[in-house]
């Protein structure tokens, strides 16, 4: 683990994951608010009250109440002290446990659904909120009675219990879901609840992350050397300059260029890193090695493998330059520690970074970013004075566009949708819809089509374009992009691009499909 996961705030907001789709976004919508959160599986209430909460929030889940092996709390927890607000399924745990009843629907309450607040008995977490408002539902059970000593706060035609609580014990229920965006005043509702009923105070800001990383990395480090391999993306260019913070020269940069990047991507980091932060980089050219390697290989997995194989040993030849170095910088980031069941948490799936590293490394890591969000490692990277081409970066996959090109990984495949992929972004950014999407890129099958180009026929690659909003890429909608948009990327990239001539727009969400196609 590393160092700075024991550096974590003091008094976090807890929230008892139960299974809940929409568990990391209640973590990012306290965290927006200022207030550091923390994901936790359900534990003993000894276990919880070790974390020294200021606040604890239940997640909804898929599960009924009363289905055998239902996730649930130590009830011990009710009687701690601790402010509790439960959200849908957590909801519904809280009235089933203190004495309430959870019934059977004759048909579940999903999507936007009118809400009523019930005025007689107005809660504290709705005073500033009117008196009917939408909110999202997601559910098949319903609370048809509140637990003895609570009281009814809002309802809805499907729902006669949508809210309620007993403000002497500070416990609080939701059926709804005030996380979610399509919940009007539903960030009010959670600011309410962490401001008025838990009394926190905003002190999760970047300047504060900063100032614990940079303490935190003095501490591991020492006087050591550190080593950090610099993929071009924003996650490992923000943890570079938080350690370059912390420690100046005794950090040295690895960018492997694979020749499978973006347009510029490094002159991009050659001049953030060199030139702005002065920060030794060793910059290895590598494209013929990786092509070579990736001759005749079409399986996406084995794409995967022999990529970061490749770049692992590479990575290894230029560590043995720098042979007393100690530690080597990651940019892991909290969802891959939450998503690959570090602890007690559900394995959703393992993330190279955290569950797939070799047991025996020499080198100790260093992951600045371990207790942050996207978002968040954003805002810490502008406030290092990284510049926006790196901190708005979108995500981008680690083996580049070799996943991004369907069958083998050629040279002429690769400089055709580096180029194809280069117009889509320029104009992204032209209509000024970047900031608006979460990825947009494009994607070369390697078939070809038939087509007519001035007076002659053209048999050419096609090329799709993939646009996706998403909060935190675990779902994402294809974006509706304007069909001028479209237009002026389809013409371009026919007209520009040699070996192009067809044009598709992928329209999948995920799910079903992955924003990616490898």
């Amino acid at each position: 683990m590393s160092a700075l996961s024991h550096h974590r705030p003091e008094k976090p907001i807890l929230v008892v994951d139960f299974g809940a789709q929409y568990a990391q976004l209640i973590a990012r919508r306290v965290r927006e608010a200022h207030v550091y959160s923390e994901i936790v599986s359900p534990k003993s209430a000894e276990e919880l009250l070790s974390l020294n909460p200021q606040g604890i929030i239940l997640s909804g889940g898929p599960s009924s109440v009363y289905a055998e092996g239902a996730p649930s709390i130590d009830p011990k927890i009710y009687e701690s002290n601790i402010p509790i607000l439960g959200i849908c399924y957590g909801a519904q745990l809280i009235a089933k446990d203190l004495g309430g009843k959870v019934s059977k629907t004759d048909k579940g309450e999903y999507g936007r659904t009118l809400l009523e607040i019930n005025k007689e008995r107005r809660s504290e977490l709705f005073n500033d909120i009117p008196d009917e408002i939408e909110v999202w539902m997601s559910h098949s059970d319903a609370i048809s009675e509140v637990p003895p000593g609570f009281v009814m706060t809002s309802s809805t035609k499907l729902a006669p219990v949508a809210s309620f609580e007993n403000s002497q014990m500070d416990i609080y229920g939701t059926q709804f879901h005030p996380e979610v965006v399509h919940s009007q005043f539903g960030q009010e509702l959670i600011k309410s609840f962490l401001f008025k009923v838990c009394d926190a105070k905003r002190n999760w800001t970047s300047i504060s992350v900063i100032d614990n990383a940079v303490q935190a990395i003095k501490e591991q480090v020492k006087g050591g050397k550190v080593l950090c391999a610099l993929s071009g993306g924003v996650d490992s260019a923000v943890a570079a300059a938080l350690v370059h913070k912390a420690v100046g020269d005794q950090l040295t940069c690895v960018f492997v260029d694979t020749g499978l990047m973006r347009s510029n991507e490094g002159t991009q980091v050659e001049r953030a890193f060199e030139r702005d932060f002065n920060v030794d980089l060793v910059h290895v050219k590598a494209e013929d090695r990786f092509l070579e390697a990736l001759s005749d290989v079409t399986d996406p997995e084995t794409k995967r493998k022999t990529i970061g194989e490749l770049f692992i040993r590479i990575f290894e030849e230029v560590a043995r330059d720098h042979s007393d170095a100690k530690f080597l910088v990651q940019g892991t980031l909290y969802p891959d520690v939450v998503e690959s069941g570090e602890g007690e948490s559900a394995v959703i799936k393992s993330h190279h970074n955290v569950g797939g590293l070799p047991e025996d490394m020499d080198l100790e890591l260093v992951e600045p970013l371990r207790l942050l969000f996207k978002d968040e490692v954003r805002a810490v990277g502008s406030e290092l004075g990284l510049p926006d081409e790196i901190t708005w970066r979108q995500p981008f996959p680690g083996p580049g566009l070799a996943v991004r090109i369907i069958g083998e990984v050629t040279r002429e495949r690769t400089e055709i949708l580096r180029k194809a992929d280069a117009i889509v972004v320029e104009e992204i950014h032209k209509y000024g819809l970047d900031r608006d999407l979460w990825q947009y890129f494009a994607v070369l099958p390697a078939i070809r089509s038939v087509g007519v180009m001035g007076d002659g026929r053209t048999y050419a690659y096609p090329v799709i374009i993939r646009a996706v909003t998403s909060e935190d890429a675990m779902t994402a909608d294809w974006a509706r992009l304007p069909y001028e948009v479209l237009e002026v990327i389809s013409s371009r990239l026919i007209s520009e691009v040699p070996g192009i001539n067809r044009v598709a727009y992928d329209i999948t969400s995920k799910p079903p499909g992955t924003i990616e196609w490898e």
